[in-house]
């Protein structure tokens, strides 16, 4: 998988009979230039585009991030029950994973390339076309543990 463009979006869209927006190019980008390791919420990419004077409906948002998780160019999370955050679907070797706690929500990302390549090899096996493969680990942090045990 190899990391989009607008011009790659744009090539995509136009493939599948749609096109390529101001809109959705403002996403791509908005979510091409954060840091690593962020999430954004539908309402937390409408506050950030709002705050960088690039304002865009929150009903276009959710639309767009849906077409953009199904496209692969973007990843949906359920990091925190009942609440979907989306990233960037970043090629290898920048793949990662998330470790959750159930608790606070912590979130910490690590790399496992097995998962992946276990990925890969079923989706192709079963004629698939990857567009990503994601392990989330549900947990609870040792902060969270202490909390909760008496010692």
């Amino acid at each position: 998988m190899a990391a989009y463009t607008p011009t790659a979006l744009k090539a995509e869209l136009n493939e599948r009979g749609w096109r390529m927006t101001p809109q959705r190019e403002t996403m791509l980008k908005t979510f091409q230039n954060l840091p690593e390791g962020t999430h954004l919420s539908a309402e937390d990419l409408c506050d950030l585009l709002d705050k960088e004077g690039e304002p865009i409906s929150l009903s276009t948002i959710y639309r767009n991030l849906k077409l953009m998780a199904r496209m692969g160019i973007l990843r949906e999370l359920e990091l925190a029950e009942g609440q979907k955050r989306y990233e960037i679907n970043q090629p290898a070797p920048h793949h990662h994973h998330h470790l959750i706690c159930v608790r606070c929500n912590k979130t910490i990302e690590f790399k496992n390339d097995s998962v992946l390549k276990v990925g890969a090899k079923t989706a192709d096996k079963s004629g698939y076309h990857l567009l990503d493969c994601q392990l989330l680990i549900h947990g609870i942090c040792p902060p969270c543990q202490r909390s909760i045990i008496p010692t």
